[in-house]
């Protein structure tokens, strides 16, 4: 972790509560400059609290607020290096394009010819060029999303805070924009902190991702190292897929562990170190589990409980002689036909595909 002095963002157990609520719980977080930073956690879980007290709109109850090194829980909005793009746009229905983006520019005094100037170059760099003299009821979603960053960009922040930015998209339209938003941030090598719980969106846009789970840091880490390593079973249920399969553990008669459930015992990778008659969690991704051979270590002779078309792929559902179900995650042509219902097939994955988890 960088120093409150040389990170863009550091938090430093920060809480915030609203009466007999606690929003945010001594949150420890730093953001690196120039990368692209999403708070991501259900609804409720105070991602959104976090970005309001990193823009001044909210004051945290406890802890500090470093902004590029300095303190900062006392400054308004209006004065940290921060620009924030709300979920609703916040624009102006009555004004032009242009002059919704030149806005704030007309308090820092700057003339009518150098507001119209960066407002064209802010309108560029979103790729909107030609919209100057629209009228912001004419616009689509999309249109007004990328508006409002342009306003927000037209003043150059150092930090762009983004509040569930997509949120009221279309899915076409939602996808887009992620591409759109991913190649934006790196033409501008500026900061960009987001809000959202989408995990697609957050996983497709990120340099880092920070799990937030009932106002607690779960995790911070890149996209792939939470889906392939996440710290804690709310965060290998939350991130994607998930089979989740609880028991404890055991030795074989070769001193080999593995885990026990409900009378099924599970082989787990060699690197794990766990004592004898923990309770431990195994986490298994349904795209990690092949179908039609018993060649694994973890091979099972399963149940068939139902076949779902998902365009792109397959998900079987099925279940283990202990009755605990699975999904298995296949390609665009399915490994069994419509009438194998109710039958048995082999499931199974390499113990190296097996996440260990500590349980509770």
């Amino acid at each position: 972790m960088e120093s409150k002095n040389e990170a863009d963002i550091y938090l430093e157990n920060i809480s915030k509560t609203f009466g007999v609520i606690v929003a945010v719980q001594n949150l420890t977080l730093e953001v690196k400059k120039g990368e692209f930073l999403t708070l991501l956690g259900p609804s409720g879980s105070g991602k959104t609290t976090t970005l309001r007290i990193i823009g001044g709109f909210e004051t945290p109850t406890e802890g500090n607020v470093y902004i590029q090194g300095t303190l900062a829980n006392d400054l308004p909005p209006n004065k940290r290096v921060t620009r924030t793009v709300f979920q609703d746009y916040a624009l102006f229905p009555h004004m032009t394009v242009g002059e919704n983006i030149e806005y704030g520019l007309k308090f820092q005094g700057y003339s009518k010819v150098e507001r119209k100037d960066k407002a064209m170059k802010a309108l560029e760099s979103v790729d909107l060029k030609g919209l100057y003299e629209r009228k912001i009821k004419t616009l689509s979603g999309g249109q007004k999303q990328r508006i409002s960053l342009a306003r927000a960009l037209v003043t150059q922040p150092p930090i762009l805070l983004l509040d569930e930015p997509l949120g009221s998209l279309d899915e076409k339209l939602r996808e887009r924009m992620q591409a759109e938003l991913k190649s934006l941030h790196h033409r501008l090598g500026i900061t960009f902190i987001a809000v959202t719980h989408n995990q697609e969106e957050a996983l497709s846009m990120s340099d880092r991702v920070a799990i937030i789970n009932m106002g607690r840091l779960e995790q911070i880490a890149s996209p792939k190292e939470l889906y392939d390593k996440p710290q804690s079973e709310f965060v290998a249920d939350f991130i994607g897929a998930a089979n989740i399969i609880r028991g404890t553990i055991i030795e074989d008669e070769t001193a080999m562990q593995m885990l026990i459930s409900n009378g099924i015992e599970f082989h787990i990778p060699k690197t794990v170190e766990l004592q004898q008659g923990e309770n431990t969690i195994l986490v298994v991704r349904p795209e990690r589990i092949g179908i039609g051979e018993k060649k694994y270590k973890n091979s099972f002779n399963v149940t068939l409980k139902n076949i779902l078309y998902k365009g792109m792929c397959y998900e079987l559902i099925v279940s283990l002689d202990n009755g605990q179900e699975m999904r298995v995650i296949t390609g665009d042509r399915s490994p069994v036909d419509a009438n194998s219902y109710g039958k048995k097939i082999w499931i199974g994955w390499d113990e190296a595909d097996t996440i260990v988890l500590k349980g509770e």
